[in-house]
């Protein structure tokens, strides 16, 4: 199997129930920001950040898969077959516990700070605000009765702030405020 196969050539791609839609269309637009995220957090982890985030990003990239999965799939003619395409309230609560784990590390936050620190936390902070652009993506489409994935990009984001946070804390860097 070649990985060209043309047929985008004339600058349209096929949903997964087959449908072919422009390279533009807001759906295909949400989930290539989705891609762009995951490829971010392999950058993030190709820069070593510790056992706990490293383990939490390969979830969560396995997690930015299925939600890519659904938004490519607007009939939802996979989601009905293929458990790991599921996105639920329990990815939702699993990223609040890691929320909630993580504050407890980092010192209380008084003022807003500037994303920098350390490599792996530096690159949390861009992919916090790649993160929150893939939400307003989502968040144009209609997802009818889909009540997961804005909610788990909403906690995803919030994730991303406090992993960097947390980066930088356990290496030693002092957040600077502004």
């Amino acid at each position: 199997m070649r990985i060209y196969t043309k047929t985008g050539d004339a600058g349209e791609t096929a949903l997964f129930d087959g449908t072919r839609v422009q390279k533009s269309d807001p759906r295909v637009e949400a989930y290539g920001e989705v891609d762009e995220l995951n490829a971010w957090l392999g950058l993030v982890r190709a820069h070593a950040p510790d056992a706990e985030i490293e383990r939490m990003l390969a979830a969560i990239q396995r997690d930015l898969f299925a939600l890519g999965a659904r938004l490519a799939d607007p009939r939802h003619k996979i989601a009905e077959r293929v458990e790991k395409a599921a996105v639920t309230g329990e990815d939702i609560a699993r990223l609040e516990g890691w929320i909630d784990a993580l504050e407890t590390g980092v010192p209380p936050l008084r003022r807003f700070i500037l994303a920098g620190g350390v490599p792996a936390g530096a690159l949390l902070h861009v992919a916090r605000a790649v993160c929150r652009r893939a939400e307003r993506r989502i968040v144009a489409l209609d997802l009818g009765d889909d009540r997961t994935l804005i909610p788990y990009m909403n906690r995803l984001s919030d994730l991303l702030f406090v992993m960097a946070r947390a980066a930088n804390h356990r290496a030693g860097v002092r957040e600077a405020e502004w």
